[in-house]
């Protein structure tokens, strides 16, 4: 039996977090550079999308780009930059079939100005689509958003004589993922068994999947088994088996 049919649809996770990892691995065992993996992962990010949405997912959250990213050899920052800019004009007609709605999180003014207009005009353009919101972490790391957080509590509290409490749910609404659920799923491709600097804060009560494939040999089958294996966990949130139980009869 296929995965997907295996898939409980009144148990989907609102929202699936991916750590899209292993484009240059892949590349290299092709004989092939980094930058070829890269391209070929468009497709693994197109099967992705379309599977999420089909399913009923609300939210896909992709990690793109790093801040940490930026240090990498010019020539593939280059190349990635251009071939985000490609793939955006490219997708819009996948986004608008599948009635997807592009968002996008991380410090976005340090984006190069034709990626950065590319990428406003598209989330404009989807800004009506409502099946499901596909976000890019582009030039985004965790530490960067908590203490872009911490800026904006700063400011805000400078502006105002009143004191403001800080709770979590005032801290989270600092966050740029704030109008979002924190992903109830977080799927690493490669094998890498690590989180890097991604929606740290997010991902407190998540469940972690990691899987060996590849990000360019990840399909629609590979992102159901994932689901599958998330419905089949218990989620406790800090309580005992047995209190989940006696909840779940009350």
């Amino acid at each position: 039996m296929s995965f997907k049919k295996q898939i409980i649809t009144d148990k989907l996770p609102q929202h699936i977090a991916i750590i899209m990892d292993g484009n240059g691995r892949w590349a290299a065992k092709q004989g092939k550079d980094r930058v070829f993996g890269h391209q070929y992962g468009v497709g693994a990010v197109r099967n992705a999308a379309e599977a999420a949405a089909e399913l009923g997912v609300k939210y896909l959250t992709l990690y793109a780009f790093s801040t940490e990213n930026w240090n990498r050899p010019q020539i593939e920052v280059d190349a990635l930059m251009h071939l985000f800019v490609e793939t955006i004009e490219q997708e819009f007609e996948t986004l608008k079939k599948n009635n997807i709605r592009l968002h996008a999180i991380g410090d976005l003014a340090s984006l190069p100005a034709e990626n950065y207009t590319k990428l406003m005009d598209t989330i404009k353009k989807t800004s009506e689509f409502d099946r499901m919101t596909l976000t890019l972490a582009m030039s985004y790391s965790s530490r960067w958003e908590i203490v872009d957080a911490v800026k904006k509590i700063v400011n805000e509290q400078g502006r105002q004589n009143n004191k403001i409490e800080i709770t979590e749910k005032y801290f989270s609404q600092k966050l740029s993922t704030v109008g979002m659920p924190d992903p109830e799923l977080l799927i690493r491709t490669s094998g890498e068994s690590r989180l890097s600097n991604f929606l740290l804060w997010q991902l407190a009560y998540s469940e972690l999947y990691f899987t060996q494939k590849l990000w360019p040999e990840f399909e629609k089958e590979d992102l159901y088994e994932a689901i599958v294996d998330y419905q089949k966990r218990e989620r406790r949130f800090g309580l005992t088996s047995q209190q989940i139980k006696r909840k779940k009869k009350e």
